[in-house]
């Protein structure tokens, strides 16, 4: 079961297009009612287990100051109002799309940073530093930037958005680090990171793709009706993304390490859709179901882009071996 689990979570840019198909059918064929009971379930499931593998006191490690601080200024200071911006000029009069836009733009790391950066043989230990970092700062700053930018245009009742952020961020993990740390306790460290925390990735992944599945299948009349909205969608996460990779890699260039620089990268453009994907289906109600198509599109993107970027990095940022 945990080959197959890991099989899904290394192929999500297959998984996610087949989840969101088999939505759309279901949602066409089937009253989806239904599967509004399993929304809370496979948000746990989602979060809960990256949470785990969460390591917390790499906080207060130093070394890479300049690399981090870029990464939040280009974290909170420019991608969220880019995101908003496209909002404001691709989904005029569909404020809950605008809204999906700019959640997948909010909540910076998430595990695919750690990851992405290891495989293009950057700083992992500033990888780590910036996810539990942007998570946490993304988390508190959510609920605010939500309120400042959309409240206009939709209904944000802030602290119903504070507490779902404390039920989907905070809660699970506290309950997270607690497992950890009974995991590390009886089995070891070594053990813990070698054989235990390699299982966690793959929960969250049957996590994401049950989130994704009730999100279409929920919207799956709307889309029939329209289809031409996922191109609609899918322009504005590409510019997005587009962007957010060129500032951040002519920054890191310009400013930083070859391994900071990667790190930097990948710690700004890497979003925690799962994340943003539980706000928008649990603190916006029915409308919310728009706002997650947005953030489940942003999944094939994301995850196609870091990829390809990993086979131009010696190209931008030299050979490691080189500049080791």
């Amino acid at each position: 079961m945990w080959k197959i689990f890991a099989f899904i979570n290394k192929r999500l840019v297959i998984a996610i297009p087949i989840m969101m198909v088999a939505g759309f059918i279901y949602g066409l064929l089937f009253s989806s009612t239904g599967l509004k009971g399993l929304i809370i379930p496979f948000t746990f499931l989602m979060v809960y287990p990256m949470m785990v593998t969460l390591r917390i006191r790499s906080v207060f490690q130093g070394g890479d100051s300049k690399a981090q601080l870029i990464a939040q200024v280009l974290n909170f200071g420019i991608v969220p109002f880019l995101a908003y911006g496209l909002g404001r000029v691709f989904f005029a009069g569909q404020p809950y799309m605008a809204l999906g836009l700019l959640l997948a733009g909010l909540v910076p790391t998430s595990g695919m940073t750690i990851s992405w950066t290891g495989f293009a043989k950057g700083n992992m230990a500033a990888a780590v530093k910036m996810t539990v970092i942007g998570l946490t700062l993304g988390s508190i700053a959510t609920p605010l930037y939500v309120k400042a930018l959309m409240g206009a245009s939709i209904e944000v009742n802030i602290l119903s958005v504070m507490r779902q952020i404390f039920f989907i961020v905070f809660l699970p993990m506290l309950f997270g680090y607690l497992t950890q740390r009974f995991l590390v306790k009886r089995y070891g460290q070594e053990k813990f990171q070698k054989v235990l925390a390699p299982k966690f990735p793959g929960l969250s992944t049957i996590g994401v793709l049950g989130i994704v599945f009730i999100a279409m299948a929920l919207k799956s009349e709307t889309i029939a009706a329209t289809p031409q909205l996922l191109i609609t969608i899918l322009i504005p996460l590409l510019l997005m993304y587009g962007v957010n990779y060129t500032i951040s890699t002519f920054t890191g260039k310009a400013l930083l390490s070859r391994g900071d620089a990667i790190a930097m990268v990948y710690g700004s453009v890497m979003r925690n859709l799962s994340i943003a994907l539980a706000i928008a289906i649990n603190a916006f109600g029915e409308q919310g179901s728009e706002a997650a198509l947005v953030v489940a599109l942003a999944y094939i993107i994301q995850v196609q882009s870091a990829a390809w970027y990993v086979n131009f990095t010696n190209r931008i940022f030299g050979n490691a071996e080189a500049t080791a």
